[in-house]
C-alpha cells in the first residue's frame, strides 16, 4: 500500500510503498481521505521530540472499516487519534501519544486500530470534510467549550483565524452561542470569519488593536500563539476571565504583566488535545450542530509534497486535506 512516512532522506516526507497491515483483534480500515496537521509539518522539520524515522505519519483519517467485529464491518468511521488518554479526564498520561508518531498514523491507503477508536461518521460530512475532523476538532473542543466555557452571552475571542484548529474553536463558540471575535493578519481572514457567523475581529499587526478590543472585553480568549501578545490579551480579558493556550508558535513572552494578570483574577489555562469522552461529546457536538470543518484545499495523494507546502503559503485558510482513492 502507498503511506507517507518521514525519513533521514534530503526531503524527509516520503511517499513509499509498505506493506498493508494484518489485524488480528484490531480494525483494517480503508482510508478514504486525511488532512495535515501543524504537528505534520514540524516532523517534518525535526522540530519534533521522539521522531522515529519510518513512522507513518497523520492523525486524522476517515474510512471504510473492511476487517474487524462485525458490528464495525461496512461502517464508515473516523478515528480518534489519542493513544492512552489515560484515566484522568482533566490530563493525560505519561504514555499518552497521538496516532502519527510514535506509532502509525493515517497518511496511508490502509491503518489498523482498535475498535474503541471509531466513531461513526457524521452523515452531513464529505469524506473530506470528516477526514478533517479529528485532531484539531477534538483540540478546539476541549480549549473552547470544555475549558474556555463558550455559550451564550458570553464574548469570546479566537486569534489567529486560519489554522484548522481555530477554525474549528470559531465554528464551536459560534455554535454555542458565544458572541464570536477573531484576530488574524489578513483582513480578508477577518472577513471570512465574519461571513461564517463571527461577531467582528481585529488586525493584531496594528500596535493598538488591543485598545479596540479593549472596549468588547471577553470572557474567553483561545489562542496557540503566545508570545509578547499576552500582555495584550491580559488588557483585553474580563475580570476573572480566561485565556486558554494550546499552542506556543510565536514563543515565549518577553514580559508577562504578571500585577494585572493576578489583580484582574484571570486564568491562564493549558489545553492539549482532548480525553476519549471529550471525543465522544465533540462528535455528538458536530452532529448536534451540523457543523463543516473549513477545507483549505484538497490534494491527490500523490501531491502529497504540495499539501504539505501549503503550510508555508500565508492565504492558507482551514484545513489541507489529501484524498485517497483505492
Amino acid at each position: 500500500m502507498k503511506a507517507i512516512i518521514i525519513s533521514e532522506e534530503s526531503e524527509p516526507i516520503q511517499l513509499v510503498d509498505i506493506p498493508k497491515p494484518e489485524v488480528a483483534d484490531e480494525c483494517l480500515v480503508r482510508v478514504k481521505a486525511a488532512a495535515l496537521n501543524r504537528r505534520d509539518q514540524w516532523i517534518r522539520e525535526g522540530m519534533y521530540p521522539g521522531i522515529r524515522f519510518g513512522c507513518v505519519l497523520g492523525s486524522d483519517a476517515c474510512g471504510v472499516v473492511e476487517e474487524g467485529p462485525d458490528e464495525w464491518k461496512g461502517k464508515e468511521v473516523i478515528i480518534n487519534p489519542n493513544v492512552n488518554w489515560g484515566d484522568n479526564p482533566e490530563v493525560q498520561s505519561a504514555d499518552y501519544s497521538v496516532l502519527g508518531m510514535p506509532k502509525n498514523g493515517t497518511l496511508a491507503e490502509y491503518i489498523k486500530v482498535p475498535s474503541h477508536r471509531l466513531q461513526l461518521k457524521p452523515d452531513h460530512l464529505s469524506n473530506e470534510e470528516a477526514g478533517a475532523l479529528p485532531l484539531a476538532g477534538l483540540t478546539a473542543f476541549r480549549a473552547t467549550i470544555k475549558k474556555g466555557l463558550a455559550g451564550p452571552g458570553k464574548n469570546v475571542l479566537i486569534t489567529g483565524a486560519g489554522g484548522g484548529v481555530s477554525q474549528l474553536a470559531i465554528l464551536f463558540s459560534i455554535a454555542s452561542g458565544a458572541n464570536t471575535y477573531v484576530t488574524s493578519g489578513d483582513p480578508s481572514k477577518i472577513g471570512k470569519c465574519i461571513q461564517m457567523g463571527a461577531a467582528g475581529g481585529f488586525n493584531y499587526t496594528y500596535e493598538n488593536w488591543h485598545k479596540e478590543a479593549s472596549v468588547i472585553g471577553f470572557d474567553t480568549i483561545v489562542d496557540s500563539a503566545g508570545g509578547d501578545q499576552m500582555n495584550n490579551y491580559l488588557k483585553i480579558v474580563k475580570p476573572a476571565g480566561k485565556i486558554v493556550m494550546y499552542g506556543s508558535t510565536a514563543g515565549y513572552p518577553e514580559k508577562l504583566d504578571v500585577f494585572r494578570l493576578f489583580w484582574s483574577q484571570a486564568q491562564i489555562m493549558g489545553s492539549t488535545m482532548g480525553s476519549d469522552k471529550e471525543f465522544e461529546e465533540m462528535i455528538q457536538f458536530v452532529n448536534d450542530h451540523q457543523i463543516k470543518p473549513t477545507i483549505d484545499k484538497e490534494f491527490e495523494l500523490d501531491n502529497y509534497l504540495e499539501a504539505f507546502n501549503r503550510f508555508k503559503e500565508p492565504d492558507h485558510f482551514g484545513k489541507i486535506v489529501l484524498t485517497i482513492r483505492n
